[in-house]
């Protein structure tokens, strides 16, 4: 590939821009303040199952979410997302209950008002993409659409 038909700065210019905007704009309109974006992170990563960018419901999993879990999957270290967590059952949209297979650890679950939240914040995801690709084909916004969750296993997985 010649410099220009890589994806690497692309892919790095729109995680800057994004990272840096979305944030705001996502927690005003979910959760009608501007600093409780980190609410929207917890309840992703909490319901999201062993494949992240599929985000399937904890129910499905097989094992259950953990502090550990959230820290795993926000990149996070475990203070910071133990943290993070406790703010999120705070607000109501998580349940911290011990766990069944070790008495020692605290798995998590998503309240009602979390899976609100999760909803919420999936209609908002969809949204965002149909306006950043707005003037796109559709066939070109199902490709796109396909290489992003395909990027996002990998990650994931």
């Amino acid at each position: 590939m010649k410099e220009g038909d890589d994806g690497g700065p692309a892919l790095f210019r729109l995680v800057r821009f994004w990272s840096r905007r979305w944030a705001g704009r996502a927690s005003e309109e979910l959760t009608g303040e501007l600093r409780h974006v980190q609410h929207i992170l917890v309840v992703e990563a909490v319901a999201t199952n062993a494949c992240p960018a599929r985000a399937a419901p904890v129910a499905e999993a097989h094992e259950a979410v953990t502090v550990g879990t959230v820290a795993h999957r926000l990149g996070l270290d475990h203070s910071g997302a133990s943290r993070m967590v406790r703010d999120a059952v705070e607000a109501g949209y998580l349940v911290r209950a011990t766990s069944e297979r070790d008495r020692r650890r605290a798995s998590l679950r998503l309240t009602e008002s979390g899976q609100e939240l999760l909803v919420r914040a999936r209609k908002w995801q969809r949204r965002s993409f149909e306006e950043l690709t707005a003037s796109w084909a559709e066939h070109d916004r199902r490709r796109f659409a396909s290489y992003l969750q395909r990027l996002a296993d990998d990650v994931g997985a």
